[in-house]
């Protein structure tokens, strides 16, 4: 069962679930004033994940969430790339991780500085199946 949020239309997995309202928009309208590679970022990792699974994507304010029962990845546009964060149930050791965030027990969110499409390679997609096959 979903809950839609009545402020601002997004949807979630339990009724009156904790979040922040955010205004969404078509992913084509967010991308319309953006720089190309974060629409060519966007494309591989979405793309791929709707290979692994039906998903949800969210183009807010704030950037790109990607969910199933809930947000699973995060892609969020910064000066020079773009942060994607992805959840998992472990902590993982890549040198490329700038940062790891312990959201709860089990659920690790773990940070990596995306320039451009091309690091988006085999090690990123597996670690996005593996959370979008968990989340």
């Amino acid at each position: 069962m979903t809950w839609t949020c009545p402020a601002c239309d997004r949807t979630f997995e339990r009724t009156n679930q904790q979040h922040v309202c955010l205004p969404v928009q078509p992913a084509d309208e967010y991308f319309a004033a953006r720089p190309v590679y974060e629409r060519e970022i966007y494309d591989a990792v979405v793309g791929h994940l709707r290979q692994v699974a039906t998903v949800d994507v969210e183009a807010a304010t704030v950037g790109i969430l990607v969910k199933r029962r809930r947000t699973f990845v995060e892609m969020r546009p910064k000066q020079r790339w773009v942060e994607l964060s992805i959840m998992l149930t472990r902590p993982i050791d890549d040198p490329r991780v700038s940062r790891r965030i312990v959201v709860s027990r089990g659920r690790f969110a773990h940070c990596f500085r995306i320039r451009s499409a091309d690091d988006i390679d085999d090690d990123v997609r597996e670690l996005l199946t593996e959370s979008c096959l968990r989340f």
